[in-house]
């Protein structure tokens, strides 16, 4: 399926028919976005949040970044990003007690990854058992290695979001420009650590349940 890449306006409508179907029927649903790094998951994630306000919360994997304290003395500074720098046993378990959450259940607490200071911050959303609608992005939902592989189990829909190379590659080197690197730091960043990461990302999106081709 393809779609226009600005989803800043409107859902489009073969995505809302996925997820009303997706909640056609009773108790909380997971839905995972997963794509390559620039490709559009926040953007997406935000704007099925916006079209159905209330019934959805965002809960994306960058939550989970380890501090770059905990980087630094790990040595994976320079790879932030990668598998082993996020604490995915820690998103794991999160999304398992996201999906036991029932009414009458109290708040479930989820981190945020604020950009501006390269940082996680933690209990930053709420996720209140009402909510009928988990959406939850990030690079690695499909990954078939221990804990991620345990993710299969809780999302009840995975899309692959796929870009054009060479649009995801200007779009990411913007947001690396924005945050504060320069034009040479942003490519070598790019270089040495978002493609390789890429390419490990679409080794696995044949086990997506849906491909949404964007552009």
């Amino acid at each position: 399926m393809t779609i226009k890449e600005d989803y800043s306006l409107t859902l489009p409508a073969v995505c809302q028919q996925r997820i009303e179907h997706l909640l056609a029927t009773d108790g909380r649903k997971i839905l995972g976005l997963v794509a390559a790094p620039g490709a559009g998951k926040s953007t997406l994630a935000q704007a099925i949040a916006a079209h159905y306000g209330h019934a959805v919360q965002v809960v994306p994997m960058d939550g989970f970044h380890l501090a770059n304290r905990e980087l630094d003395r790990l040595g994976r500074r320079s790879r932030k990003g990668a598998p082993d720098t996020f604490d995915a046993a820690g998103y794991v378990n999160l999304l398992q007690r996201i999906q036991a959450q029932r009414l009458g259940h109290e708040v479930i607490y989820a981190p945020q990854f604020c950009r501006e200071m390269e940082e996680a911050l933690a209990a930053a959303i709420a996720v209140t058992p009402d909510t009928r609608l988990i959406v939850t992005e990030g690079n690695y939902l499909l990954l078939p290695e221990a804990p991620w592989c345990n993710l299969r189990a809780v999302l009840d829909d995975i899309w692959y979001l796929d870009l054009p190379d060479a649009l995801r590659q200007q779009r990411l080197l913007a947001r690396h420009r924005q945050f504060g690197r320069t034009r040479e730091q942003a490519l070598a960043w790019m270089a040495s650590t978002d493609e390789p990461n890429a390419q490990r990302i679409a080794q696995c999106r044949a086990c997506a349940d849906w491909q949404v081709t964007l552009g």
